[in-house]
């Protein structure tokens, strides 16, 4: 079996779509994922299945919608593509110097206007992409910041989810047990 993590969008924030991490675990154990285990409240989940990852994001979807009444995305990456991804990060100064304002978004599709995306940004913010993937610095914050989640999809023409960098290490640490 692989090792997979699992990132909901927009759960648990201000009130918005909660779950229980416990019950999230209990819904992946439910539908057959092995080992769920969690990471902080914000909807990363981590599991053993057997992929594909369209497969797995479409099934955990469906039952959070089903069980728990929860319609939000899920976007799902191996143990070892994470890796990668941390592996491949094109902020390192800022990864070591500034992890909670380094962003690492996993995307549905590969991003479709990235240039239009890098020509937006009105702040010192930089963003680089990798496939299904971006990495945002914010030098002066998140929450200041007019690059918003709804301004980085409508560019890109796909959606996604954000974690820190901070916790993107945690996750990996947690699918390797």
């Amino acid at each position: 079996m692989t090792t997979w993590i699992a990132l909901l969008r927009a759960v648990n924030l201000a009130g918005h779509a909660p779950i229980r991490m416990a019950d999230l675990r209990a819904l992946a154990a439910e539908i057959g994922l092995a080992e769920p285990r969690t990471l902080l409240q914000s909807g990363n989940l981590v599991f053993e299945g057997k992929g594909p990852a369209g497969a797995l994001e479409r099934t955990l979807e469906e039952a959070l919608k089903q069980h728990l009444g929860l319609g939000t995305e899920v976007f799902v990456r191996s143990a070892a593509d994470w890796a990668g991804l941390i592996a491949r990060n094109p902020f390192p100064e800022e990864a070591e110097s500034d992890p909670s304002h380094l962003v690492l978004l996993p995307l549905k599709q590969a991003p479709k206007a990235v240039a239009a995306l890098q020509a937006g940004i009105v702040g010192r913010e930089q963003v680089r992409t990798d496939g299904r993937h971006a990495y945002i610095t914010y030098p002066d914050g998140i929450g200041r910041s007019k690059l918003t989640m709804a301004a980085i999809e409508k560019k890109l023409g796909t959606s996604g989810t954000g974690r820190n960098w901070n916790t993107v290490l945690k996750l990996a640490a947690l699918a390797r047990g």
